[in-house]
């Protein structure tokens, strides 16, 4: 595609007269920003880098909307995604540090009817379970019945006893959004506010983080909002904003790097904000401490040896240090937020498309030059793999295309795959024909739909209205002439598992 014109927005810097930021920072970052907004086809990014208690700088880059060429600051809001687990963690933490919960409560205590597929699981399961994602759902597991859908939170936790888990219990870490919904209800119950309310009472009014929501329902009504974009078939497209308050303790903050800068310089000082404890110590001790084993750790390019999760962190061993981090991903949105505790430096990046890798190569070169280690050009190596990954996506999509070209007419008339399909964790979907195609609409999806074109061998190439469900391939099981059911999957970045959907009528 053409490529955009990037404007270059430079926010304020704040230079620390204690220590002087490496050349990286001073010299190189503008250009090495700029030319990754052009190699990734980024609309925007904002960056920010804490060290020594001092607020290094704050900047804007590219542009926040380019329809309407409204440039990225310092101010501008991303939403952050996952980024908001170690709000939900430090929470818990501080409940804890107040006599008013135990980590290790179980979930039960709190939440009597809470239930997972296990019963036995179900009574052993404890808080520090849920956040440190240790109840044995694979990664993502259950999400795409949640992500942007118009499910409650109860909705939510009741779906979690629903869902079969692929693992068993505490015996592999896998990632569980769900986790965090249910850590948020516990927090409601222990302290008597709503998670959004008390988080915004106990931590960011106090800190003068006005800019920062807790709420996805608030994003767009900011006048500084990013819009969302990804990369689809080649091109540059807008995402509709996600609505994703039902996992609100998960993922649902949303914030500047102005205002985050301040969230993460209050946690390397260990809990202090203008000489006010917002924190206890020990409380962020407690998040930054392993609790499960995700496996080894292996950079490109520099040593690193272990893997863990703590409570809304991930926590890893690199050149020696401690990096306790953690990533967002939202529909239009990945974001980076890194802390180096015995170094005194926090890092946090946010990019307004879901398709890059920027977001990481960044923080890992201003790591390592705060590391003194040798300049790598991680965007340019991540680039590479990214680029190889397209055009073997491109190469598949191009097949299926091919196929469906070919396949002609469904052995059974169109029509015989119409009705109502349901699955007992998502609920139902609908099929009905759309000229020689299948139209899908979803229960918990009501602004969204997809298409279904036959692709021969009673398979159908499915086409979601959203982007970020991707292009999938249904197998539909066909005896003597009816339809039984099909498997329903969607993009790796919502979910892994699939989905078998049974033909009611």
């Amino acid at each position: 595609m053409k490529m955009l014109k990037y404007l270059l927005l430079i926010g304020p810097i704040i230079v620390c007269a204690q220590s002087t930021p490496p050349a990286f920072v001073t010299d190189s970052l503008e250009i090495y920003v700029q030319r990754a907004l052009k190699d990734w086809q980024l609309p925007g990014c904002a960056v920010a880098i804490i060290k020594e208690g001092q607020i290094v700088l704050t900047r804007g880059y590219g542009f926040r909307d380019l329809e309407q060429h409204l440039p990225v600051d310092e101010h501008s809001l991303f939403m952050i995604a996952s980024n908001s687990k170690a709000v939900t963690g430090l929470c818990l933490a501080k409940l804890e540090q107040e006599k008013k919960l135990t980590l290790n409560d179980k979930v039960q205590k709190w939440l009597p009817s809470f239930k997972l597929y296990d019963p036995n699981a179900s009574a052993l399961v404890t808080i520090k379970d849920v956040v440190s994602h240790r109840i044995g759902f694979e990664t993502f597991q259950g999400d795409f019945c949640h992500w942007a859908t118009n499910t409650s939170r109860e909705d939510v936790i009741r779906r979690m006893g629903l869902i079969k888990p692929v693992y068993n219990f505490r015996d592999k870490w896998g990632y569980c959004n769900a986790g965090y919904v249910v850590a948020g209800e516990i927090i409601k119950k222990a302290s008597g506010l709503n998670w959004e309310d008390y988080i915004q009472e106990t931590f960011f009014k106090p800190m003068g983080m006005s800019e920062t929501k807790s709420l996805s329902r608030d994003f767009e009504q900011t006048p500084n909002h990013c819009s969302p974009y990804t990369v689809y078939l080649n091109k540059v497209v807008k995402l509709a904003v996600p609505q994703i308050d039902n996992l609100a303790p998960a993922a649902s903050i949303c914030s500047s790097v102005s205002d985050w800068a301040k969230w993460v310089k209050m946690i390397l000082d260990k809990g202090q904000w203008n000489g006010q404890q917002i924190l206890p110590e020990a409380a962020i001790n407690q998040t930054m401490t392993p609790v499960s084993i995700r496996g080894n750790f292996k950079p490109p390019f520099n040593t690193g040896h272990f893997s863990m999760y703590g409570i809304g962190w991930d926590i890893v061993e690199y050149c020696g240090r401690k990096v306790v981090s953690h990533t967002g991903g939202a529909d239009g949105f990945v974001t980076s937020v890194s802390l180096i505790p015995e170094e005194r430096l926090g890092i946090i990046v946010f990019t307004n498309s879901d398709a890059n890798a920027f977001y990481q190569a960044l923080k890992w070169e201003i790591t390592d030059a705060y590391l003194d280690k040798p300049y790598r050009n991680y965007s340019g190596v991540y680039l590479k793999n990214n680029l190889k990954a397209l055009q073997k996506d491109r190469d598949w999509h191009q097949a299926v295309r091919d196929s469906v070209s070919k396949a002609g007419d469904t052995p059974i008339p169109i029509r015989k795959y119409e009705g109502v399909y349901q699955n007992k964790v998502y609920g139902e979907v609908v099929l009905k024909t759309e000229g020689k195609n299948l139209r899908m609409t979803m229960q918990h999806h009501p602004n969204q739909s997809a298409l279904l074109e036959y692709l021969g061998a009673d398979r159908f190439l499915c086409t979601y209205t959203n982007p970020t469900l991707g292009i999938k391939v249904f197998p539909f099981v066909v005896k003597k002439n009816k339809v039984k059911s099909f498997t329903l999957a969607c993009a790796d970045f919502v979910e892994f598992t699939n989905y078998e959907f049974i033909k009611k009528h």
